[in-house]
């Protein structure tokens, strides 16, 4: 029995801002519990959704030094679906009312803190893992403290550490002498060869430096983050340590998202009776958004942050034409003004063509996925990505641009030998995107019976979570024979 501790900032079904959650939510609930004690460790949120933090009990606590201070770290428990949670508190760092706030000094000097109270708390616990698997920059710091503070103690010695990279965008950078300062790290970590970054400190690095092996979320966006475009400044030290990188893609729980089962949609379906459902349910959000009713149309979803880095830019280039098209748009997410004023002013010129759902709401995302034709994900870069996953388990059919996992689990249409899963482009722009929808429009209009096909394989290929447990546990036997 190998015990594994996951490491994270969020994870559902107590804290979500992002897919970061649901690969550590998911995940351990995978891996074979016959041969894998998995236990996840996270900060007590007090944002946290009240019926949540009411599961959590009190352990004990204890005071740790950190920033030439001694620090209160509470110790909560949670067992929810046969994994443990433990939660570390601390009202001066995880008192806010979101999980991750703007001042970017402060969340460096928060995760700094966490990752400290993540590993002093597994004595007090009474928990001892062979492997310690980090997420993102806010834990990059656990292989760096575990190499340079913990190891002298017997009780942290033998243990390795994973890396995973969720998005590199997002590395937890900032001003050296001040990140030395919170630390307590001397100068030998601040180094180009190890956490100095342009004159900066970067935590991500850190931990890809001092981690036993790294992972990230497909092996497409593993190969391209070793190139300057995608590297992020960090290019250099991927392709070093290429050895140690491998790419798993996230896999979705098929539970939650199911169509015959989903608690969200209006009219249950499976890859039998598809055909007549997603039409029921195609109508029924058409009248509740306020779109034309019209069974024959092609409707193209859209579940996303709006941000630069999931291609709005390109639908911003070519959206009046797209809308010139028989095509109805609905849209739902949030992001950055432009974006989300971009959508608005197209649904009230589009009024009933085009639907701008500036907010988050989780039944809508499932309706969205049961009633669309297509979904449209033109990303700049995608580490995985979650939503052409669903959209492959609801029969709607992606429409991607060949970057990251999108690349990886997305099989473009092929007319000549019938095959794919969805539809694809490669070069990022705005009117190659463009004419690939108007592929998938010609496709849906002029060969049903080919489309219906489409969804047929697309509903029948597997991104459950098994499948990635699988190779996890192959990485976990690897690290620790």
């Amino acid at each position: 029995m190998k015990n594994i501790l996951f490491v994270a900032s969020e994870g559902v079904p107590f804290i979500k801002t992002g897919g970061l959650a649901d690969v550590v939510g998911s995940l351990p609930r995978n891996i074979d519990h016959r041969y894998f004690d998995v236990r996840i460790v996270m900060p007590k949120y007090a944002c946290m959704a009240k019926e949540m933090a009411d599961k959590l009990e009190y352990v004990t606590n204890f005071y740790m030094d950190f920033h030439w201070k001694r620090e209160y770290v509470g110790i909560f428990k949670a067992e929810v679906n046969g994994i443990i949670y433990y939660f570390i508190d601390n009202e001066y760092y995880f008192n806010g009312f979101k999980p991750y706030g703007d001042d970017v000094k402060f969340e460096i000097e928060k995760f700094a803190f966490f990752s400290k109270a993540a590993l002093s708390i597994l004595p007090v616990v009474e928990f001892h893992p062979d492997i310690v698997h980090c997420h993102d920059w806010q834990t990059g710091l656990v292989p760096v403290y575990l190499k340079e503070r913990f190891q002298a103690n017997e009780f942290y010695r033998s243990m390795k550490t994973i890396m995973t990279i969720h998005n590199l965008k997002f590395q937890g950078r900032w001003d050296k002498k001040v990140v030395k300062d919170l630390t307590g790290l001397p100068d030998y970590f601040f180094t180009p060869d190890k956490l100095e970054m342009f004159g900066d400190a970067d935590l991500l690095k850190g931990g890809i430096v001092y981690a036993d092996a790294i992972t990230t979320v497909s092996e497409t966006y593993a190969e391209e983050i070793k190139s300057e475009f995608y590297g992020e400044g960090l290019n250099g030290l991927l392709k070093s340590r290429e050895n140690d990188l491998r790419g798993i893609v996230n896999g979705i729980d098929y539970d939650e998202f199911n169509p015959s089962t989903d608690k969200y949609i209006d009219y249950k379906y499976d890859a039998i009776n598809f055909r007549k459902e997603k039409v029921r349910n195609k109508r029924a959000l058409q009248k509740e958004l306020g779109l034309a009713q019209d069974d024959k149309i092609m409707m193209i979803g859209i579940v996303s942050r709006l941000t630069d880095q999931k291609g709005f830019d390109l639908i911003s280039c070519v959206m009046d034409e797209m809308c010139q098209d028989a095509v109805q748009f609905v849209i739902l997410g949030t992001g950055t003004e432009q974006y989300e004023n971009m959508f608005r002013h197209y649904a009230w010129k589009y009024g009933d063509k085009v639907s701008a759902n500036i907010y988050y709401s989780e039944a809508l995302s499932h309706k969205i996925y049961a009633a669309s034709d297509a979904f449209l994900m033109p990303s700049l870069f995608e580490p995985c990505g979650l939503s052409q996953l669903m959209s492959l388990r609801y029969g709607t059919l992606p429409i991607v641009r060949e970057t990251g996992g999108l690349k990886d689990t997305v099989q473009p249409y092929n007319k000549f030998e019938s095959t794919g899963t969805g539809f694809s482009f490669t070069n990022y722009n705005a009117h190659e995107m463009m004419q690939t929808v108007r592929s998938a429009e010609a496709l849906y209009y002029d060969n049903k019976r080919e489309w219906n096909k489409m969804i047929d394989r697309a509903m029948a290929v597997d991104f459950s979570w098994k499948v990635s447990a699988n190779k996890y546990q192959e990485m976990y036997d690897w690290l620790r024979p």
